[in-house]
């Protein structure tokens, strides 16, 4: 399967459409559709469905289309990277992080960095813990921002001081928002919306001392802001982040939980992982900023090799 070839059925996929998509690769009509055929029958699976107007993918072609798109990412990101010059430290690095204002301090170290070496450039993918692993393990990012509990075991890991507290956003009409902070027994009988990730909401659950079986969960998020849509429609009562949400001026409000819930957070990344010049400095200058106490990490010292963090 060639390279070439997958960014023709890329083109095609996106176009929905072999005359568009011959036209953006400067190819013939025959020349195009006569590869995507030999790419079907060198897989065995028919890729797309030929409509009179559109093409539409099958099931084993959004397959391909998924990981067509991270192939040709990862040869895009080998490529730069070692076309990069001895001499400066440029190139880019990709850091995948939920919704978190623990963030800021790594977009500091970040914009400090670039203050020293402006050929270096971030790239932040926002997701949950799941789309963030799943990214990391396939060679997608240099690392993740994760919190609350990780695998200690299948990731080298930065333990950092910011913590982010648990707390319930609500419609600021809730009789809850009189409030100070909420307790578990506030929320047994409201309706809840959860996060989707599993391992916060098992935090969540032990918190609230209750089985997912005996409350009402009205909904399920995966980002913030639409979550906020959900309460500000009075669907129920978010559990969030502080500072995720600016209710400043609006019909929400957050209340933060007591007993407290905290989240420690870590910077992982992959083992056996080869980092780049521009990603090594990244994490040195990270070190550097925090204090050794507050630092944890495991295998041989990035300082002192950039071709593993083995």
């Amino acid at each position: 399967m060639e390279l070439r070839v997958l960014q023709y059925f890329l083109a095609v996929a996106r176009e929905q459409n072999i005359s568009a998509a011959a036209q953006s690769l400067h190819l013939t009509q025959p020349t195009l559709s006569r590869q995507l055929k030999e790419l079907e029958e060198e897989l065995g699976k028919q890729l797309m469905i030929r409509g009179n107007r559109k093409i539409v993918l099958t099931q084993d072609g959004m397959l391909l289309r998924k990981r067509a798109e991270e192939i040709l990412e990862l040869v895009d990101r080998t490529e730069k990277e070692v076309m990069c010059s001895d001499e400066i430290v440029s190139g880019d690095i990709y850091i995948g992080t939920g919704e978190t204002d623990g963030v800021r301090q790594i977009v500091r170290r970040a914009n400090h960095i670039q203050a020293h070496y402006p050929g270096i450039h971030f790239h932040i993918v926002s997701g949950d813990a799941v789309d963030v692993c799943e990214r990391l393990d396939k060679g997608l990012l240099d690392f993740g921002v994760l919190l609350g509990d990780i695998d200690k075991i299948k990731y080298h890991y930065m333990e950092l001081p910011m913590k982010d507290t648990w707390g319930v956003l609500m419609r600021r009409d809730s009789p809850l928002a009189a409030q100070d902070t909420v307790s578990p027994q506030d929320l047994w009988d409201k309706p809840l919306i959860l996060s989707r990730q599993v391992d916060n909401k098992s935090g969540l659950y032990r918190w609230l001392r209750k089985e997912p079986s005996e409350l009402h969960t009205a909904a399920t998020y995966n980002l913030i802001y639409n979550a906020s849509l959900m309460v500000d429609e009075g669907m129920g009562y978010a559990f969030t982040l502080d500072k995720l949400v600016n209710t400043t001026g609006s019909s929400l409000c957050f209340r933060p939980l007591e007993p407290e819930l905290k989240l420690g957070m870590y910077l992982v990344w992959k083992k056996s992982w080869i980092f780049s010049r521009a990603a090594e400095l990244f994490l040195e200058e990270l070190r550097k900023q925090l204090e050794p106490a507050q630092v944890q990490s495991f295998g041989r010292d990035q300082s002192k090799t950039r071709n593993s963090c083995c």
